[in-house]
């Protein structure tokens, strides 16, 4: 018996030490795997910017000379800032016309038109698109959008001499690095809001009327005034301040037209006397429109449409409209209107042809009218219709333009040529050498039809052609990132199975089989071969570091995959003997945890998704929960309600109005939550319903007073929030007094919930109640109701896993599981199936937080108000230190649930952790499709924030984890068995 006991014993110890071991080797590894996630979402996060927004710029090309004569000496350039379309075109209320210069001009001596802005439609880009012909460059994202990051040709730069008057921040842009320009601007404190700003376009009219001026006593400046290829640039600001300040549809801004067409009228009549050679070619344009509500960005028409007037050397007299006039009736402009879009009928102009343009378009023209070469960088294309030439030069004009986008076309092929071990061609440009000499064959037998056209479709080749380039790595960039994401998702799959799964036991037992060992480094070792082999053609490419790095991870996280090739096939022997409906379950829940991701992705740019998730929620709970308990529990019923509660914070304004009764309020209501709850842990002794989640401890608590002392700090919180708002809005002062009262009020509760007792409800309840003082003294309005809200639905969430834990199925699953020999997890059972919807929940919940009061992807979308009663004194860092900390008070409380609830189901939490960041990860793999480098700068700005802040939560949950496990690490779950004896 002795010998028997002692193999009993060893036995015990063996298992128990393969036990300790497993426990040891899945903490290490966890670390490990954590460090991994940090890392790999660090470094996918940059490649948004290896792909979506690398400049479209080159260098290195040469100028094409034109090979026609100039049709002008000098060209002037009218662009007022903000003048939309529809205001300069059509007439006021007593049928006249605001622009009535301009207007003679298109009705008398030349042509007009829409010029169509590509967004981002802001002032910089849309100069850069008018005078070097090329669209917002997505790479001046690393500048914030300040500056053009990098070098770019423009008309400026080839003609002999720019003058040039403006906005200091436009006109430098062009005219500060370049040598042969004169140019001024007037200081920043001219652009007031709150005055007429038309007298800026008057300044810009003064410059220049001085500059003739001065030419009469200067020499050397009449010298150069008399020079041919002359650019003179007045940037007339006034419509786009007035707009911004008293909308477009005000008197203010209306009577700025009239004022741009008055300066456009004195321009042309000084340079008339001045010169009278009838060689100046005159263009009038905007860069962009102006939005009803006094805003400008997107790609509105009201945004994108602008007027373009041209008249003057060179240009074409107006022509009456008929049916043959446009032939391309299926081509679309680059903010996607038609061609042939009709001309309103309260323009006036119906029987004048209109000839529309894309913005980039205005460049060549410039160019052409001037005899200049294109900028080299310009994608514009000729619009021969505002050209007066014969029909030899229109096809050089034509030919030239063309070949100056071929120049980068094949600039950027031979680049990537160069540089690619295994290059491929763009195929409809492989003969583009005999299309330029079949052109001159044409030009050469006069057939200048022909050469037109073919001139047209290798244009346009050249522009698809550069397309191509620019997307060129794209398909490879992708593709390792996407397989890197579904590697990283997989990885964590499998570690999950082997880690919290009752798989998980029977394969450490596996492990122990021969030669694994020398398997795993076979697969290493092919692995960092490939890697290598990979490497060396990067480098061959001279491929930017940063691909390297997204290289490295992906083949990595492969090689990790397939080294865990017994356990694979282990998990494939265990699954292929299982049911049909087992699988089903599997397919089932796949696809709904989709749905539901999917639905969170949505509810980034529609927050009103929330309330009927929220409505129908309520609904199918009520009906779930009456099949497992009595209604008379009351369970059912305040989830339902609290479900619709939480419902309605998502329509609200993400702009939060300011109502301190509101806030005052939610400081009772808060109250009474907590009084509900505390009333509830005391006084449901023997309800197996409630059991886990009450403390029924009976020994005197330490700090009896403690909830007590939490309500009276809530409560004086609120008082202090009346006091210290009235006192600052009419002394316009913040008391010392009120400022210490309310920090310490902050400080003191929020350590109090660390002495609460360490019941479940007792615990929450308590961490509820001292963060309320803090998120009061915070808020501003209904955000301070959220709160509330936001911790009944959490409550209800609580209700129902508590529920579903006493119904019987669960209890046999958790018991069977908890019985189970090889169990590593410490106190906890292994993860089901079922398991997934706590995961998933909190990632609702979780997402619900972010955008329960406001935009959390633009933290300007939040009030700075809400620090006022802590601190007046302009501090940016302390001012953002605490708007970020009542941001994240509302994630902690969901934190803090979410740890309870993997106590409550006995789960592994960093088990359902991985989980949460598995989803998460396929919400950033559909955002990391969803990043925009087109349209206004916010659209652009909130794909970026949304990938980002989604890719940032591996980092974000581990963090909030490991803060509210000071709070959670210690509740206490009463046991399943005690209450099952209970009910018996």
């Amino acid at each position: 018996m002795g010998g028997g006991e002692r193999e009993v014993g060893e036995g015990s110890n063996v298992k128990a030490n393969a036990k300790t071991r497993r426990r040891t080797w899945l903490k290490r590894k966890e670390k490990w795997l954590v460090v991994l996630g940090v890392v790999l979402h660090a470094v996918y996060m940059l490649s948004i910017f290896d792909i979506y927004f690398k400049s479209p710029i080159v260098h290195g090309m040469d100028l094409v000379t034109p090979r026609f004569k100039a049709p002008a000496k000098r060209l002037v350039l009218l662009v007022a800032d903000g003048l939309r379309a529809d205001k300069f075109f059509e007439s006021d209320s007593e049928g006249k016309f605001r622009a009535p210069f301009l207007r003679s001009v298109i009705k008398e001596k030349g042509r007009w038109g829409v010029s169509h802005a590509r967004p981002p439609t802001e002032s910089r880009p849309g100069h850069v698109s008018i005078i070097a012909g090329f669209y917002e460059d997505p790479s001046a994202v690393t500048k914030g959008w300040k500056a053009n990051p990098v070098e770019f040709d423009s008309v400026f730069n080839r003609s002999r001499h720019t003058f040039s008057y403006g906005s200091p921040d436009i006109v430098p842009i062009f005219c500060a690095g370049l040598p042969h320009t004169t140019w001024n601007s007037y200081p920043h404190d001219f652009e007031d809001f709150a005055t007429d700003a038309s007298f800026l376009d008057e300044w810009s009219f003064d410059q220049f009327k001085g500059l003739l001026n001065r030419s009469k006593e200067d020499p050397k400046l009449k010298e150069l005034l008399l020079q041919d290829n002359l650019v003179v640039f007045l940037h007339l600001l006034g419509c786009d301040s007035n707009g911004h300040a008293h909308r477009p549809f005000s008197s203010i801004y209306l009577n700025n037209v009239a004022v741009v067409d008055s300066i456009a009228e004195r321009v042309y009549n000084l340079l008339e006397d001045y010169y009278r050679d009838n060689r100046t070619s005159y263009v009038f344009t905007a860069d962009h429109g102006m939005h009803d509500k006094g805003s400008h960005g997107d790609g509105h028409p009201s945004n994108t449409d602008t007027p373009l007037v041209v008249w003057g050397a060179g240009v074409k007299h107006p022509k009456p409209v008929s049916s043959g006039n446009h032939s391309d009736c299926g081509f679309r402009f680059v903010d996607e209107h038609l061609h042939d879009t009709p001309t309103p009928t309260e323009w006036g102009l119906h029987g004048i042809e209109r000839v529309d343009v894309n913005q980039a378009d205005i460049a060549p023209l410039m160019s052409t009218l001037l005899g200049l070469p294109c900028p080299v960088n310009s994608v514009g294309s000729l619009p021969l219709d505002y050209i007066d030439m014969i029909k030899e030069d229109e096809v050089e004009a034509v030919v030239a333009n063309t070949k100056q986008i071929l120049n980068q076309f094949l600039r950027k092929s031979q680049t990537k040529q160069s540089n690619s071990l295994y290059f491929k061609p763009f195929k409809p440009l492989g003969d583009y050498s005999s299309l330029l000499d079949k052109i001159e064959d044409l030009i050469s037998i006069r057939d200048y039809a022909a050469a037109r056209k073919l001139s047209e479709d290798l244009r346009v080749l050249a522009l698809q052609g550069l397309h191509y380039f620019q997307t060129y790595d794209w398909l490879m960039l992708m593709t390792v990132i996407i397989l890197g994401y579904i590697g990283w998702m997989t990885y964590i799959v499998l570690h999950v199975l082997q880690s919290y799964t009752s798989l998980a036991g029977y394969m450490f037992r596996k492990e122990q089989a021969d030669h694994q060992t020398d398997n795993t480094r076979k697969v290493q070792l092919c692995g960092c071969l490939f890697l290598g082999l990979l490497c060396i053609i990067l480098f061959k490419e001279h491929s930017p570091p940063l691909y390297h790095a997204y290289t490295s991870m992906t083949v990595f996280l492969w090689t990790q995959i397939f080294s865990e090739y017994r356990f694979i096939k282990a998990l494939w022997k265990e699954l292929y003997g299982r049911r049909i409906n087992y699988f089903a379950k599997i397919l089932a829940t796949g696809v709904f945890s989709v749905f539901i991701l999917e639905f969170l992705v949505n509810s980034f740019t529609q927050r009103k998704l929330y309330t009927w998730c929220f409505l129908v929620s309520g609904v199918i709970s009520f009906l779930y929960l009456l099949k497992l308990i009595p209604w008379r529990s009351g369970v059912p019923i305040f989830v339902c309600v609290a479900c619709w509660f939480l419902s309605v914070f998502t329509l609200m304004p993400a702009e939060i109005p300011d109502n301190n009764r509101l806030v005052i309020g939610s400081g009772v209501m808060i109250i009474m939550i907590g009084v509900a709850a505390r009333l509830l842990d005391l006084h449901t002794e023997g309800n197996k319903y409630w059991l886990s989640i009450c403390n029924h401890d009976k020994k005197q608590p330490k700090f009896p007073m403690l909830f007590q002392l939490q309500a009276l700090l809530v409560g004086l919180s609120s008082v202090m929030v009346s006091i210290s708002t009235s006192h600052r809005t009419q002394k316009q002062e913040l008391l010392a007094l009120h400022q210490i009262t309310n920090w310490s009020i902050a400080g003191i509760s929020i350590v109090l919930p660390l002495f609460s007792a360490n019941g479940l409800l007792s615990r929450l309840t308590s961490i509820f109640l001292g963060f309320a003082p803090t998120f009061l003294l915070l808020s501003i309005g209904y955000e301070a109701v959220f709160y509330g809200a936001l911790a009944l639905a959490l409550m209800a969430w609580i209700l129902v896993e508590n529920t579903l834990i006493y119904s019987s199925k669960v209890n046999r699953l958790s018991s069977s599981f908890n019985n189970m020999e090889d169990n590593v997890i410490l106190d906890g059972r292994y993860l089901q199936l079922s398991d997934v919807r706590i995961p998933l929940i909190f990632m609702v919940l979780f997402n619900v937080a972010f955008f329960g009061t406001g935009n959390f992807a633009s933290i300007a979308s939040f009030e700075i108000s809400s620090v006022y009663r802590f601190i007046t004194i302009f501090s940016p860092f302390l001012m953002a230190a605490l708007l970020i900390f009542k941001l994240f008070i509302p994630f902690l409380l969901v934190i803090c649930v979410f740890s309870a609830i993997t106590k409550l189901n006995r789960l592994p939490r960093l088990g359902c952790y991985f989980l949460v960041i598995l989803f998460s990860d396929v919400m950033t793999m559909h955002f990391f499709f969803l990043v925009r480098n087109t349209g206004s700068w916010m659209e652009i700005g909130n794909s970026i924030s949304h990938f980002g802040i989604v890719s940032a939560q591996v980092v974000f949950v581990l963090l909030l984890f490991a803060v509210t496990n000071i709070y959670t690490k210690d509740i206490n779950i009463g046991s399943a068995d005690r209450s099952s004896r209970k009910a018996m």
